[in-house]
C-alpha cells in the first residue's frame, strides 16, 4: 500500500519539527490512499522533549468533526528531535493496533507506519510507502 502526501504539507510538518527542541505532534486527515491535511496539536506530555501526547481536547474535537460529516481522521504525526524517523519502543507501547497511520519525522526526514496487531516493528508497526506528490 502507498499513501500520498503533498510536498507542501510534508515540508510544513518537517519544518515545524526542525524548529522545535520538543517533540511536535498533530493529527492526520484524509482517506486510505492520501493524507490531505495535518493539524498541529499541543504536546501535553509531561516530558515533551522525549515523548508526545496529543492534546485530548484536540482529539475529541476531531472525532466530533468527523462524526458530523467532516474529513476522516486517519492518524497522527510526531517528531523525534534527536532521533530517526522510525517508531520507538515507547511509540509501540503507546499505540493502539487500530490501523492508524503514524507519520514520524526525525533528522529532516519523514517515514510512514501503520499501527497493527502484529507488526514487524516492535510488534506494533508496519511501514507504509509514502508517495510525495507535487
Amino acid at each position: 500500500m502507498t499513501v500520498r502526501i503533498s510536498s507542501e504539507l510534508l515540508a510544513r510538518i518537517v519544518a515545524d519539527a526542525s524548529a522545535s527542541p520538543d517533540e511536535i505532534c498533530g493529527l492526520l486527515f484524509g482517506d486510505a490512499g492520501a493524507i490531505d491535511d495535518a493539524r498541529p496539536t499541543r504536546n501535553v506530555a509531561a516530558d515533551p522533549r522525549r515523548r508526545f501526547e496529543i492534546d485530548p481536547a484536540a482529539l475529541i474535537a476531531a472525532h466530533r468533526g468527523q462524526r458530523a460529516g467532516g474529513v476522516a481522521m486517519i492518524g497522527c504525526y510526531h517528531s523525534h528531535p534527536s532521533g530517526h524517523p522510525e517508531p520507538s519502543p515507547r511509540d509501540a507501547a503507546d499505540a493502539a493496533p487500530n490501523g492508524w497511520l503514524w507519520l514520524i519525522v526525525g533528522g529532516g526526514e519523514a517515514r510512514l507506519f501503520r499501527a497493527v496487531e502484529q507488526g514487524a516493528i516492535h510488534g506494533r508497526f508496519g511501514e507504509v510507502a509514502l508517495r510525495i506528490a507535487p
